[in-house]
């Protein structure tokens, strides 16, 4: 059987424009294009780790509206067991996400059903979590929710990762001893760290300090310049495939969920960044967040250039 890789968070129906640049406060863009897409951070993670290898089990919630069945559907078309997504009475969770000809998003998230994936009901579906190899969470649901999730996480002795995304603040200090591996971009590991990261010197300054802050190991996601891990001990690159973006949105969403399926189904930390950084270049190579998420024969088939 693949290994068993859990999902604990968002599912978004994604509200997609495209404009030549994105627009500065107050102004108005002619878009280009528009698309509905299912997405959110857990989603993507977990259709992620699914085409890419692993048995995937998607925890949250959707609303009773048209976006919740259509969630729900693009979960199910990939195999993924969908018996702990909750329907509740909201609307469903939307972002509304604006892409540059460069490339580039910026993104409005609206949480709706999202906002009820409680404890209460992160405890209801306890089975689930016990059957898991890995447990992945995001930011995207209560913080209340993330935290019971990483502690039951690491009561049952699973694999925890967190990718802290989208994060503006410091984490709770005591949720650092719950987490295995702490995927921050960027910008996140900045919010997290407190410090500037814009080179791979300061990604490992900020590395090392989220460490000592208490997770056990860190991988920093660079964009174009790869990923950087450190354990405590070390720290080594990892540079990026060499790709033609399209659009990045997933990129992220994409390298968490391949790295947790290759982690999962016993890749070493280094084969298993390496994976994710492969499915991560080429998901930015195609439109859209879970339509651009690629195979795992796309991955086995992909030669740099």
């Amino acid at each position: 059987m693949p290994a068993k890789v859990v999902v604990i968070g968002s599912l978004n129906m994604d509200l997609v424009t495209r404009a030549p640049r994105l627009p500065r406060g107050g102004e108005t863009l002619i878009g280009q294009s528009f698309a509905t897409v299912s997405g959110g951070k857990g989603a993507n993670q977990a259709v992620a780790a699914a085409r890419l290898g692993a048995q995937v089990s998607m925890v949250g919630c959707v609303g009773s509206d048209a976006y919740g069945e259509a969630l729900r559907g693009a979960l199910l078309a990939e195999q993924i067991d969908c018996r702990a997504v909750s329907t509740v009475e909201d609307s469903s969770g939307v972002a509304l996400i604006v892409v540059d000809d460069n490339s580039q998003n910026a993104i409005v998230i609206v949480a709706g059903a999202n906002g009820a994936l409680t404890p209460e009901v992160i405890d209801r579906f306890d089975a689930v979590l016990q059957a898991a190899d890995v447990i992945i969470c995001q930011l995207e649901v209560p913080d209340a929710t993330v935290g019971h999730a990483l502690k039951r996480g690491r009561e049952l002795g699973k694999t925890v990762i967190l990718n802290p995304a989208p994060a503006s603040r410091p984490l709770p200090a005591d949720w650092y001893a719950a987490i295995d591996y702490l995927i921050p971009n960027e910008s996140e590991a900045s919010a997290l760290s407190g410090l500037p990261v814009d080179s791979l010197s300061s990604a490992e300054t900020a590395a090392a300090r989220l460490i000592a802050m208490g997770a056990g190991k860190v991988i920093i996601t660079l964009g174009s310049q790869g990923s950087l891990f450190a354990d405590g001990t070390r720290f080594e690159h990892f540079p990026a495939a060499k790709v033609k973006a399209v659009d990045t949105t997933a990129a992220g969403d994409t390298f968490v969920g391949g790295f947790a399926a290759a982690l999962a189904a016993g890749k070493s930390e280094a084969d298993a960044i390496r994976f994710g950084q492969v499915a991560a270049a080429l998901s930015v190579t195609r439109a859209g967040a879970q339509p651009s998420i690629p195979t795992l024969s796309d991955v086995q088939a992909f030669k740099a250039p």
